[in-house]
């Protein structure tokens, strides 16, 4: 089915299942903001059916299905790569989550985990926040928090559900990672680091950092060097509404894209909105060999807020979509 029909399909159930429901039901959402299933989402974790009814657009009484149609399919971006994975696996079934917790949550020592990571080809993801993980790293992980958008993210940029995963976390949060790497369909956790980054660190095993500063720092920089190559990770949209003048726009939704525009021989600085997604974008590039790119902590609201910008809505013709 094309979106427009599976759009129809909606219009139908929503006004035929849903709206006829009394206004005081209850509704949660199956995600939320943020996420890739939908767009104009809220934040909020429950409402009443009469408030949505009241405030969400796609529920106008008066609303046709062709305007129906145009403004849910207007803008959506293509679906994450690993969508139609979990479809198959819906389909097709999936190991009980009492078994990918028992494999998942098998804890690994420091030596015993290097081994797994040189000998499986497995990923190993750090779910720790952004900046603890910059201080110090297991070499060639990528970080992606767990405190933020997670599983957004590790569909964005892990498209094979079938990845087999290693995962260091903070001690005590290992199920919770995989559990909720297996709500979107990531069962194929091999195991943790046990003790976490410490207990690695205190084996005596090699250890990677990322360079991050803050604002001021880079202002100082740019003003020295106005030549200095700045690269903002965020969405396209989030850019073109304001940005630093002269960054250039490399999203992290299309990371195999815009890592092309990064250079690989001389330093360049990278920053988000908050410092959650730059973290991502470097350590992914960390692990493909780029060691020159220098993360800006507190993203581009610091920068903004730091008065030592000139930040602008030119869109510079250089931006990668």
């Amino acid at each position: 089915m094309t979106q427009e029909q599976l759009a129809e399909t909606l219009f139908d159930s929503l006004r035929n299942k849903v709206m006829v429901l009394p206004d005081d039901v209850i509704v949660y959402p199956a995600h939320g903001a943020g996420s890739a299933c939908g767009k104009n989402m809220s934040k909020e974790t429950f409402d009443s059916l009469g408030h949505q009814k009241q405030t969400n657009y796609a529920l106008r009484a008066n609303m046709t299905r062709a305007e129906f149609v145009k403004e849910v399919t207007t803008g959506l971006l293509p679906p994450p790569a690993y969508f139609p994975l979990n479809v198959a696996l819906n389909k097709e079934g999936y190991d009980s989550i009492d078994d990918v917790l028992k494999r998942g949550t098998h804890a690994l020592p420091p030596r015993e985990f290097e081994v797994a990571a040189n000998e499986t080809g497995a990923l190993v993801l750090d779910t720790r926040e952004a900046q603890t993980f910059a201080k110090g790293f297991v070499p060639n992980s990528i970080n992606i928090g767990i405190d933020g958008s997670f599983a957004p993210w590790v569909g964005a940029l892990i498209p094979d559900v079938k990845q087999e995963l290693l995962i260091v976390a903070d001690p005590g949060r290992e199920a919770e990672v995989v559990t909720r790497l297996a709500r979107v369909g990531y069962d194929n956790c091999l195991g943790y680091l046990a003790g976490g980054f410490e207990a690695w660190k205190n084996a005596g095993m090699e250890v990677d950092t990322i360079r991050s500063i803050d604002a001021d720092e880079l202002a100082a920089i740019v003003q020295k060097n106005p030549k200095a190559k700045v690269f903002d990770v965020r969405k396209n949209s989030e850019y073109a509404s304001e940005h630093i003048a002269n960054a250039v726009n490399t999203p992290l939704d299309f990371i195999n894209e815009s890592m092309l525009a990064i250079p690989r021989e001389e330093q360049a600085f990278v920053h988000c909105a908050g410092g959650y997604r730059s973290l991502i974008f470097a350590s992914v590039l960390r692990a493909r060999g780029y060691d020159n790119l220098v993360e800006v902590k507190g993203g581009f609201k610091a920068i903004k807020d730091s008065g030592k910008f000139e930040v602008t809505d030119y869109v510079c013709p250089t931006t990668l979509k």
